[in-house]
């Protein structure tokens, strides 16, 4: 029985159903967060100004229901929510205060005095709330009580609220779209990270798990979807207004960051996979154009392949997948009820290419393994955000690869992973994956967590864990350790502990334990390069950065155990040897004659390898007489590391250079791209120097064997190769070949976009070649190509096409029109929100738009940033973007400006970002200053 203080039990659902809008609303009692309302209170015990929930209360479960209005309120003008939500606790330790989560809701009280009632769950008597208020900074609703609540006993906590339903994509929110000239509007979430606060009091922090009872009112004829299945829809009656309720099976014990709500008119796509059932969901019209089937058809083998990988069953009956107008991220796992951006989950085999169907398929990969590794067993606290995304990044190659066999996927986690984090990780701002727990805390502070080294790297050290105790012991410890703590909450030391029995029961032999070996790439920022010196068989580490000079402290003083896979003059040799210290001598890795030594074989460890001037010849020799008796995989490696060596000053200039010559021979997608995201650098650093005509020279002379390759193999472009990566290399080959000044590509490209234009209703461009040839046209083109992309990217309706219009856009060299894109980028009506970072970051990355770009950033920051929120702009990403051409002493000048400027607004998520960008410019200004003459020696030399 429950009783409390005032009443003994609250209909709270029945009242707030009744609550009609805003207007009825703001007539009762009401405090919104437009700033704290504190009550008399002692201050050395003001727990509520820290950022992290005391730890005397233990939610179980919620029961929430909310009512979205998908039609503005008629006198305020604005979406509006209305919910309740009962929170069930335990006291576990003695307390006088309720502490709970809560940011931009509205409070309406029975009794006109409080934001909540409390009753107790049993036998005993609830406090009664003495005083109650919002606090805006931590974002809490705080209850003082009149008294203690006891240790042990259970209580229920009840609120009425209201919410606006606002565009800005966090929380419960509202997308738009428009069909058949028709505007319909979708209610959807985005809990994470700290959002569920923003839909309804809870507490919001991963270690807080509950269960959820969820229910729904909505308009009849809509559908509401949670993370559950649903259980009951009833077509009812509120307040005279005709309604539908429909509520959900509870939901397993979870995070509240993993609840998802969405209300919309959409249709769906079905089928079973053993006991579950799999639902695809999206817009109508691209459910009837079939741009569903490839995802349904994926997830039950992905599904599969993960129950084998962790050897556990999907706990849940369901699997919905949901494709959204407007949503910021790529996609979130939430637990049974996936959300997606449209280009991510849709795949629409007309128009959509071959990159495009990649990126569906790990994707998918990637939330499904979060099903596990992040909901079943989820992190303890944001410090150690690697432990979910580093694993689900590290296992999408895997199930994308079991999915789709044909592609050898796995090996591309090189170029997108661990060379693209290998730049982040060589900067002496860059930070460990794992922190303290107490040097993470506000809301910026945790999403700045979720960058490249959480992904990438966190992908990156877990594939070399899997290699060297091997892929069979590493599932086993995975099992135990999912087993083991399945619905609860861990931290990364319970992984080794269970990897480490693993290794025992296998007895895999290693050089020191699990543990000892993993904190010293998890606890410690950035990486080794391992150089071997083949004249003496001498091996040594060191830490690699950009800058030597720069560093901070390491609790290992930047040493690590060091498991290395090496070949000998095509010859692999035995399985993993250790370096573990400073220095260590190998004769096997001794050179006699012309033998060459290479170290780290398919990149499994995640470190750089220099050698000594001979080796490195040697190696070039060979990459130039017969470069296939090299892994592709590894000759991307040598390219790559070549280059960054240079950059950290510990090979001559012109040695990344070099490795580019053997090219005109090359035809394996591995390796050019590895140099062609390398020379990216050059081209951002030099374009604007006389270096840029002879660099263009050079690399029109090394792409156009290649042009002509692709050229021949598809009889003159009748058709796109077979080969999955192959294909991927047909772009490179046009863009490169167009972009450097190949004739016949420019001429080609720019037929085939007047072709189009000709017949806008008839497309014969292939989907894999559209975004190359759109930026090739319109950067060829003049005001006429660009409007007539402008026009096209409004009327697409296919998420992925609308998208690769978008980019070109960026591509023309007319200022005016770059300068009218990027004020596009303020109107959502032009641009969605969720797409204004990537169309600035794209202009930046255009020569002719670098400094516009730069100039409205300046002077939109602080209406960016206050304006559009956390939600809607990637503030770190826009950081990056604008800043990786600088290399002058004027742009480092603007830089520190900007920031001083701002330095009231704030940056937010940016901090790091900002950080990143002050070190990067000076890292190139040093660089552009040592480099610029001999690499302008050079390109003139080989013309």
């Amino acid at each position: 029985m429950e009783r409390g203080c005032r009443i003994s039990k609250l209909c709270v659902i029945c009242i707030v159903l009744a609550l009609g809008s805003v207007a009825t609303i703001v007539t009762l009692w009401t405090i919104s967060l437009t700033g704290d309302i504190t009550a008399s209170w002692d201050s050395s015990s003001c727990v509520f100004l820290s950022y992290r929930l005391p730890t005397t209360l233990v939610p179980d479960n919620y029961i929430v229901t909310l009512w979205p209005r998908l039609t503005p309120d008629p006198n305020s003008g604005l979406y509006i929510f209305t919910g309740s939500c009962s929170v069930e606790f335990e006291c576990v330790e003695e307390t006088d205060l309720i502490i709970i989560h809560s940011n931009k809701l509205n409070y309406t009280s029975l009794d006109n005095t409080h934001l909540g009632t409390l009753t107790t769950k049993g036998d005993g008597f609830a406090p009664c709330i003495k005083s109650s208020w919002l606090q805006r900074k931590t974002q809490y609703l705080v209850l003082q009580l009149n008294g203690k609540l006891t240790k042990g006993q259970r209580y229920q906590l009840n609120t009425e609220f209201t919410g606006e339903l606002a565009d800005d994509l966090a929380g419960f929110y509202r997308s738009e779209y428009e069909e058949d000239g028709i505007k319909k509007v979708v209610a959807t979430s985005q809990m994470h990270p700290t959002h569920a606060r923003k839909t309804f009091p809870c507490f919001d922090e991963p270690a807080m798990k509950a269960i959820f009872h969820i229910t729904l009112i909505h308009s009849p004829g809509t559908i509401a979807l949670s993370n559950g299945m649903e259980k009951e829809i009833v077509s009812t009656n509120i307040d005279g207004v005709a309604v539908t309720r429909t509520t959900f099976e509870p939901t397993r014990k979870m995070s509240s960051y993993l609840l998802a709500l969405i209300v919309s008119d959409y249709a769906y796509l079905s089928s079973k996979q053993g006991g579950i059932l799999i639902r695809i969901w999206a817009r109508r019209k691209a459910i009837e154009e079939e741009q569903g089937n490839y995802a349904l058809n994926l997830t039950g083998p992905i599904l599969d392949f993960f129950q084998q990988y962790y050897n556990i069953s999907y706990p849940l009956s369901k699997s919905d997948q949901i494709a959204l107008p407007d949503f910021y991220f790529g996609a979130m796992e939430n637990w049974g009820l996936v959300t997606y951006r449209e280009s991510k989950l849709l795949y629409d085999p007309v128009t959509a290419s071959n990159r495009n169907r990649e990126t569906t398929a790990t994707i998918i990969a990637h939330e499904l393994a979060h099903m596990w590794f992040g909901n079943l067993v989820t992190l303890k606290w944001w410090n150690e955000v690697w432990l979910n995304e580093g694993f689900a990044s590290y296992v999408s190659f895997l199930g994308a690869d079991y999915a789709e066999p044909t592609w050898n996927v796995k090996d591309l986690i090189v170029l997108d992973d661990i060379h693209k984090v290998f730049a982040v990780d060589a900067l002496a701002s860059s930070h460990p994956l794992s922190s303290t727990e107490e040097s993470i805390t506000s809301p910026d502070q945790i999403s700045e967590q979720f960058d490249t080294i959480s992904y990438s790297k966190g992908a990156a050290v877990l594939r070399m864990l899997s290699d060297f105790l091997s892929e069979p012991v590493f599932v086993q410890g995975l099992s135990s350790y999912l087993g083991h703590f399945a619905y609860g909450n861990t931290e990364g030391s319970n992984l080794w502990d269970h990897l480490q029995m693993a290794v025992t029961a296998n007895g895999v032999s290693l050089p020191a334990p699990v543990d000892d070996i993993m904190n010293r790439w998890v606890l410690q920022m950035g990486f080794p390069v391992v150089t071997i010196d083949a004249t003496t068989g001498i091996i040594s580490q060191k830490h690699f950065l950009l800058d030597p000079k720069a560093g901070v402290k390491s609790p290992y003083n930047y040493k690590w155990f060091i498991p290395i896979r090496w070949m000998k003059s095509g010859e692999v040799q035995r399985d993993h040897w250790w370096l573990m210290e400073e220095t260590a001598v190998n004769m096997d890795m001794k050179s006699n004659g012309g033998e060459w030594v290479l170290a780290n074989i398919n990149v499994t460890g995640y470190y750089r390898v220099n050698y000594d001037s001979g080796n490195w010849e040697r190696l070039l020799a060979q990459l130039n007489t017969d470069h296939q008796v090299i892994p592709p995989i590894n000759r991307a490696q040598i390219v790559d590391d070549a280059f960054n060596l240079v950059r950290a000053k510990l090979v001559p200039t012109t040695q990344g250079l070099k490795t580019t010559i053997y090219l005109s021979q090359e035809r394996e997608y591995m390796p050019w791209q590895s140099a062609l995201n390398n020379m990216q650098y050059y081209y951002l650093m030099l374009d604007r120097t006389e270096v840029y005509r002879p660099m263009q020279d050079y690399m029109k002379n090394l792409v156009t064997p290649l042009y002509m390759y692709f050229k021949n193999m598809t009889a003159n472009w009748a058709h796109v190769p077979d080969g999955h990566t192959d294909q991927y290399n047909q772009v490179n080959a046009i863009r490169v070949a167009c972009s450097t000044g190949v004739v016949e590509c420019q001429n080609l490209t720019t037929t085939w976009f007047k072709h189009w234009m000709e017949n806008p209703h008839h497309n014969l461009i292939h989907p894999n070649l559209r975004l190359t040839v759109y930026c090739s046209a319109i950067a060829a083109g003049g005001v006429a190509e660009w409007e007539f992309g402008w026009a096209q990217f409004k009327n697409a309706t296919v998420a992925t096409e609308a998208s690769k219009l978008m980019s070109a856009l960026a591509c023309t060299t007319n200022k005016l029109q770059l300068q009218r894109y990027l004020l596009y980028t303020l109107e959502p009506t032009m641009i969605r929100k969720q797409d204004a970072t990537s169309v600035i970051v794209s202009i930046a990355g255009n020569r002719e738009g670098q400094d516009l770009a730069w100039k409205f950033v300046r002077e939109q920051w602080k209406y960016m940033f206050t304006q559009y929120g956390v939600g809607s702009f990637s503030f770190a990403s826009l950081i990056t973007g604008v800043t990786m051409r600088f290399s002058t002493p004027a742009e480092l000048q603007q830089l520190r400006e900007f920031v001083e400027e701002n330095a009231a607004v704030g940056f937010g998520s940016a901090t790091l970002a900002v950080e990143q960008a002050l070190e990067m410019t000076a890292a190139n200004i040093n660089w552009l200053q040592l480099n610029k003459r001999d690499i302008l020696d050079w390109f003139t030399s080989m013309m």
